[in-house]
């Protein structure tokens, strides 16, 4: 026995994370987490303890404040499995167009995100740097806009290059393609003009406005780490709200 995966199965009242969540326990590391401190910590050595004893699966429900002494007042379930992979869950595709300061950080914060899969795309290999961060899968480009109608349609397109002409050519391809959120960089003067150019070239008004643009939450500041901090915010917030509408 290598490792034991501890999954969440079910939850009642007030818990650190939801049904599903999971985590791989090692001998002497961890992959993931469960959340709750105390219930995490306890999770752990029990694992450790069938690691070491060869015991291959268990499951145990937790009143969080009498047996942990948490202030959740909720309970959870939690099985335990030898040797199991984390399961795959769906995660939502974000296509990142400019690998910039901005383009790079974005990549790097939305990576770390547990339902998200990003691809960073360029056209220029040096822009990448050499380094990418786990998750963020590479396209390099001459002509950036003829890779939109390759993205899935669920797909969420954030716009960042380092030119206006490829922004707009890029908002352009979006909105012939069918998406889930667009956003581009700039400010509102610069919206407005490709407004007006957007619907020059055809696209009616209430497609047009499915472009979210200034991006972000201007008032964190211009950094790079703020405006990957305030779209990221953004579109998990946005993203929620959605699933939220979705379930009702």
């Amino acid at each position: 026995m290598k490792f034991v995966r501890v999954s969440i199965d079910r939850t009642a009242g007030s818990a650190p994370r939801g049904a599903g969540t999971q985590m791989l326990v090692y001998p002497d590391a961890i992959d993931g987490t469960i959340g709750g401190g105390a219930l995490e910590w306890d999770a752990m050595q029990t694992a450790r303890q069938m690691i070491g004893s060869g015991q291959p699966a268990a499951a145990q429900t937790i009143a969080l404040g009498p047996a942990l002494g948490q202030c959740c007042g909720g309970s959870v379930t939690v099985s335990y499995a030898a040797d199991l992979p984390l399961d795959e869950a769906p995660r939502r595709p974000v296509w990142i167009y400019g690998a910039g300061h901005v383009g790079r950080t974005l990549a790097g914060v939305m990576a770390q995100l547990p339902d998200v899969a990003v691809t960073l795309i360029d056209t220029d290999k040096n822009r990448f740097q050499n380094v990418l961060p786990d998750g963020v899968s590479p396209i390099i480009a001459a002509e950036p806009a003829l890779v939109v109608k390759h993205a899935p349609v669920e797909a969420d397109h954030i716009i960042l290059t380092y030119s206006h002409k490829l922004d707009l050519d890029l908002c352009h391809a979006v909105l012939l393609h069918d998406f889930a959120n667009a956003g581009l960089i700039g400010s509102a003067t610069k919206w407005a003009r490709f407004r007006k150019r957007l619907a020059a070239l055809g696209h009616p008004p209430e497609k047009i406005a499915r472009i979210a643009c200034p991006i972000g939450d201007p008032s964190l500041g211009k950094h790079p780490m703020q405006i990957a901090i305030g779209v990221a915010a953004a579109m998990i917030t946005h993203n929620q709200t959605t699933r939220q509408r979705g379930a009702a």
